[in-house]
């Protein structure tokens, strides 16, 4: 997807903000200046080796709402999920810095990725990335990582922001919905997938997206599941289809002790 068409998705009213609040912040701060200071950061832990080992390591995330479900845990602190998600034993954290529709912000990127840090534990920008500018943003955070989403971007654009993520010494995890997408993935070199297995149109949830397109990934690329696992039966279900790992957010969010509830998930 290019600036001006659509995929017919809430994606084109979240990317349509997206481009506003871009234009706003990169009108405030210059690319080169944001630049200068990624490249004066420590070098990024790979998420991808933090995923890769024995069992599924889980990506716990920092969400206080979502566009499907509306608020989730609207007065967390980012910090005070991100010491919980630590403790039960999380391989990585994902933040949401979207702020209209997911009420995050760059912020909690920062806070998150200063402490997890310092027990080696990787960070996902999770965001809406379209522009070149939102990875020196995120390198300069703190982030380890970036979500790209194929569903969201043209093939010349994909190339060009995975490109720019691994220059910056960055891993992105690219997100698909179907076999298409994954194709398109694997052409821009992706070699850490995401499976979503939310359906963009209807919001229906299917592990089953996972299963079938697991089934195509080449092994030396790490897979992610999505969306949808709430169970340690659901964490085996896709451990069993071939994923090294799966993103899980709003059932932990929601858990009244998260660090139990996401060391259940491991067990």
């Amino acid at each position: 997807m290019t600036a001006g068409t659509t995929t017919g998705t809430y994606l084109d009213r979240i990317l349509e903000n997206t481009i506003a609040e871009l234009k706003a912040r990169q009108a405030q701060i210059a690319l080169a200046t944001l630049e200068a200071e990624a490249r004066a950061m420590p070098a990024a832990i790979s998420m991808t080796a933090a995923l890769r080992h024995s069992g599924v390591a889980i990506i716990a995330e920092v969400k206080r709402a979502s566009p499907s479900k509306g608020p989730i845990a609207p007065g967390i602190v980012a910090t005070e999920v991100a010491v919980d998600y630590i403790a039960g034993g999380t391989s990585a954290i994902s933040v949401l810095t979207d702020e209209r529709f997911f009420h995050g912000s760059l912020g909690d990127l920062r806070s998150v990725s200063t402490l997890a840090h310092d027990s080696a534990v990787p960070v996902l920008r999770k965001d809406f990335v379209i522009d070149v500018y939102q990875i020196a943003e995120a390198r300069t955070a703190g982030a380890d990582a970036i979500l790209l989403i194929v569903a969201a971007l043209a093939d010349e654009a994909l190339l060009e922001l995975h490109s720019a993520a691994v220059d910056a010494g960055m891993d992105a995890l690219v997100e698909v919905h179907d076999e298409a997408e994954l194709n398109r993935a694997l052409a821009a070199g992706a070699t850490l997938i995401g499976v979503n297995n939310r359906d963009l149109r209807t919001f229906e949830v299917d592990l089953a997206t996972t299963e079938r397109i697991a089934a195509l990934v080449p092994p030396e690329v790490t897979l992610v599941g999505e969306s949808g696992i709430r169970t340690r039966a659901d964490v085996e279900r896709l451990g069993r289809a071939g994923v090294h790992a799966v993103l899980v957010g709003e059932t932990l969010m929601r858990a009244p002790d998260r660090a139990a509830a996401l060391r259940e998930l491991l067990r």
